[in-house]
């Protein structure tokens, strides 16, 4: 269930104006390898189809990990709502950049093939890095 955050959005929020964008094996560190993708979403049923979308590929079906955020904006509140898929704490990273940001009605997944080798506390940098990555180049 989402929660409310304590901000609200004063309309100068950026927000992506396509429905779908991938931006494939962006970071590589030991094996490891990472995605991102974006989309414009503005509720619940708008998450589940990006999120249909991206494990239309099979590759991101079997991937370790499809972590993400989105932030949706209603009635000038802003909603939260995160999902680490078994990389703890990744959801709350990929959320702080898009907070950064300043971005609404928006989903960031950061997607993850574990390469063998943990990773500590680089996979963190890894996914705050493909996160800016993806709103770098929002459009």
């Amino acid at each position: 269930m989402p929660k409310q955050s304590t901000s609200f959005d004063f309309g100068d929020s950026k927000q992506p104006s396509s429905s779908f964008e991938l931006f494939e094996y962006i970071i590589e560190d030991r094996g490891s390898k990472y995605s991102a993708s974006f989309g414009r979403v503005e509720g619940r049923d708008n998450i589940k189809a990006f999120l249909k979308q991206l494990k239309s590929k099979k590759q991101y079906q079997k991937a370790d990990h499809n972590s993400w955020a989105a932030r949706i904006t209603h009635e000038g509140a802003v909603y939260e709502t995160k999902s680490d898929d078994g990389e703890t704490g990744a959801g709350m990273v990929i959320l702080r950049v898009m907070q950064t940001y300043d971005v609404t009605n928006c989903i960031v997944c950061v997607t993850r093939w574990f390469g063998g080798t943990k990773l500590m506390g680089d996979r963190f940098k890894h996914l705050q890095d493909a996160t800016r990555h993806a709103l770098d180049n929002l459009t």
